[in-house]
């Protein structure tokens, strides 16, 4: 690495922009935070060819964007310290969980931001003195501008009524228990140290869930321990984990989160991928007798090419303990699909994704 820090490029209010600060600290890795504005999110958007943050802007001019290539990349680039099981089935495992931590509590973390009443007015208010800071309107209408905006796209356009508000409600409260009684045993969801399972539910939790009014409430009430780790996990730094050994195997009390990994994430992915292929706009499921409509996500159909390329690369051993852990062989794991779509995004070291501005 140069002796010139990477610049990351993000809201201090931001969900992915945080797990991945949380990520670089834990690693070692020095970086220069820089707040984004609209001009500064354009600069970057045209650098990779993707309107989302973070992004990472590195000392050699390349650029690098979504979190969980980012982390992947920097395994791969700094193997020690290690932020990933050795072991083939706690890493795929790992993965998954890191996968359902970013993208099935994307909801629920939206949800509580722009749903209740006294975190839409401290968030849209954060928004307009930050990312919106370089744009030419008074403060109260920019609030307004990012208020109307923030509940448009991710309550009411993404799928978010009152019939299936209280599933997303018992998401988060349900995620809150089975943390807790994990983490109130072990520092770590997998163990002693930290992995990519952390980070990917880190996002939701520290940013959104452990920050906002009314989430950080009853995480303060009803999951203490998840809100140690928080702090745990943003206070890391490689010494406090040097002795710590990396998971081994796949501890039995992850099953309540593997069930909804399964039960909810793995079955909405597979109707995405459904949707996807017919050229549908929406994808459409039914959870527990509540009917589901949201947009198609090629994002998404890309996460799961990714953890489908994981899984079917196990060997029989490895897959068997997966298999165990998760209740049996996912057939959405196991079903044949064709090549994953490529969302937008380009140039070097770009993840491909689709995720527009999403201000966290």
């Amino acid at each position: 690495m140069s002796d010139r820090p990477p610049i990351l490029h993000g809201l201090t209010l931001s969900y992915f922009t945080g797990k991945l600060e949380a990520y670089l600290r834990a690693k070692g890795i020095a970086y220069r935070f820089a707040e984004m504005d609209t001009g500064r999110f354009r600069r970057a958007a045209r650098a990779t060819g993707v309107a989302q943050m973070p992004q990472l802007e590195m000392p050699d001019g390349t650029w690098l964007t979504d979190t969980t290539a980012i982390i992947r990349h920097f395994e791969a680039a700094i193997p020690v310290p290690a932020l990933s099981p050795r072991d083939p089935a706690a890493r795929f495992v790992s993965l998954l969980l890191e996968d359902f931590g970013d993208e099935w509590l994307w909801r629920p973390a939206l949800y509580y931001r722009w749903h209740f009443a006294d975190d839409m007015r401290l968030m849209s208010a954060q928004i307009a003195r930050t990312m919106l800071r370089d744009v030419k309107l008074p403060f109260w209408l920019r609030r307004q501008v990012i208020l109307r905006r923030q509940r448009r796209v991710y309550l009411a356009q993404d799928g978010v009524t009152k019939e299936t508000a209280p599933q997303v409600e018992a998401l988060y409260l349900a995620t809150l228990d089975a943390m807790e009684a994990i983490l109130s045993r072990r520092p770590f969801l997998m163990g002693a140290r930290p992995v990519e399972a952390d980070f990917g539910f880190f996002g939701s939790m520290f940013r959104h869930f452990a920050s906002d009014p009314t989430p950080a409430a009853i995480m303060r009430t009803r999951a203490p321990h998840v809100v140690l780790w928080t702090a745990r996990l943003w206070a890391l730094s490689p010494a406090d984990f040097a002795e710590a050994a990396l998971p081994a195997d796949i501890p039995g009390d992850l099953a309540p989160l593997l069930v909804e990994a399964v039960a909810g994430y793995l079955s909405y992915l597979a109707a995405n991928e459904e949707a996807l292929a017919r050229g549908a706009a929406d994808a459409r499921y039914v959870r527990d007798g509540i009917s589901w409509r949201v947009p198609v996500s090629p994002y998404r159909q890309h996460c799961l090419a990714e953890l489908r390329r994981e899984y079917v690369a196990l060997d029989a051993a490895a897959r068997a303990v997966v298999d165990a852990a998760l209740g049996g062989a996912p057939d959405v794991l196991v079903g044949a699909a064709g090549p994953a779509p490529v969302p937008p995004g380009g140039g070097e070291g770009v993840a491909p994704v689709d995720r527009q501005w999403r201000t966290r």
